[in-house]
C-alpha cells in the first residue's frame, strides 16, 4: 500500500481506537482513582510491549534514549493522569472534543520551538477544525451546566503535551522504528507508575469486585488504546507530518460521541454540524 493511502488507513484506525478510549476511562473511574487509573494504564501497556518488543530497544543509541524518555513523559505519562482527573468532572465526549486542540498546538509549537515549516492549507484546515470543535464545546457546556469546566484546562495542558511529543518525534526520532520508541517509552515509565500505584493504596482495595471490573476496562485501554495505538501513531508521524498525525484528534470526538450516546450522553443537531465541520478541517489539513 502506498504511503498516501496507508496514512489515511492508519488515521482511521487510530480515530476508532482513541475515540473509544474516553468511555473506557469513564468506566475505569467507577472503582479507581485517577492516579490508580493512570498508573494501571501505563503498567498494562508496559507489560504488553515488553513481551512483544523487548528486543527492539537494543537498537536505540544513548542520544536517542534521551528523546525517548522525553516523549514518554510528554506523550504518555502526564496525559494519562490529566485525562483521568479531567473525566471526574466533565463527560467523556467533552474531553474528546477538547483534545482536538492538539493539532493547533502542534502547529504553533512546531513553528516556534522546532522550526518545522507548515503550509497555508494546513493552517486553514486547522482553523476550520478548531471552529467545529468550538461549536461542540460551547453546545456541550450549555447542555451540561452542572459540569466543572475548570477541569477542561487539564485536557488543554494534555493537548500541549501531545503537541510537544509529536514534534520531538518528527525532529529527533524520524528514522527510529515505532515499536522501538513505544517500548522504550513504557520501559522508562514502568517504575514511576508502579511507585505511584503503590502509594495510591491500590493494593488495599484490589480484591473489591468493582475495582476488578474497572481493571478490565483499563487493561483494554492500556494494551489497545495506549500500547498498540502508540505504535500506529508513531508510524503515522513518520509517514506524514506532525499536523496531519495529530488531526486524528479531530475525528476522535465523533467516535467518542457515539459511545457517549450509548452511555446516555446526549447529542444535539449543532454537535452533528460541528462534527461535519471537523471532517472538512481534517481533509484540508492533509490536502496537497
Amino acid at each position: 500500500m502506498e504511503s498516501k493511502q496507508l496514512k489515511w488507513v492508519l488515521l482511521t484506525i487510530l480515530s476508532l481506537i482513541w475515540g473509544s478510549s474516553f468511555i473506557l476511562i469513564k468506566k475505569g473511574l467507577i472503582g479507581l482513582t485517577p492516579i490508580q487509573l493512570g498508573s494501571l494504564r501505563i503498567i498494562f501497556s508496559a507489560l504488553f510491549l515488553v513481551l512483544i518488543g523487548y528486543k527492539s530497544v537494543s537498537v536505540l543509541t544513548k542520544s536517542q534514549w534521551k528523546y525517548v524518555a522525553l516523549t514518554a513523559v510528554f506523550g504518555t505519562f502526564i496525559p494519562a493522569y490529566l485525562f483521568a482527573l479531567a473525566e471526574t468532572e466533565i463527560d467523556s465526549s467533552t474531553t474528546a472534543i477538547l483534545n482536538s486542540l492538539t493539532p493547533l498546538n502542534t502547529l504553533v509549537l512546531g513553528m516556534l520551538a522546532f522550526g518545522i515549516p507548515f503550509k497555508r492549507n494546513q493552517f486553514i484546515g486547522i482553523c476550520i477544525g478548531l471552529l467545529g470543535s468550538i461549536l461542540l464545546v460551547f453546545n456541550g457546556a450549555s447542555n451540561h451546566p452542572e459540569q466543572n469546566y475548570y477541569y477542561a484546562l487539564l485536557v488543554i495542558i494534555a493537548s500541549i503535551c501531545y503537541a510537544t511529543n509529536v514534534n520531538l518525534i518528527k525532529k529527533h526520532l524520524p528514522s527510529v522504528a515505532p515499536l522501538s520508541i513505544t517500548t522504550g517509552n513504557f520501559l522508562t515509565l514502568l517504575i514511576p507508575a508502579l511507585v505511584l500505584l503503590y502509594c495510591s493504596g491500590f493494593f488495599e482495595i484490589v480484591a473489591i469486585s468493582e475495582v476488578q471490573n474497572a481493571m478490565g476496562y483499563i487493561a483494554i485501554l492500556g494494551i489497545v488504546g495506549t500500547g498498540i495505538a502508540n505504535i500506529i501513531f508513531f508510524k503515522l508521524i513518520q509517514l506524514s507530518s506532525p499536523v496531519f498525525a495529530t488531526s486524528v484528534t479531530y475525528l476522535i470526538p465523533i467516535v467518542a460521541f457515539f459511545w457517549g450516546l450509548l452511555d446516555n450522553e446526549m447529542l444535539t443537531p449543532i454537535q452533528f454540524v460541528g462534527a461535519f465541520v471537523i471532517l472538512i478541517g481534517v481533509y484540508l489539513s492533509a490536502k496537497k
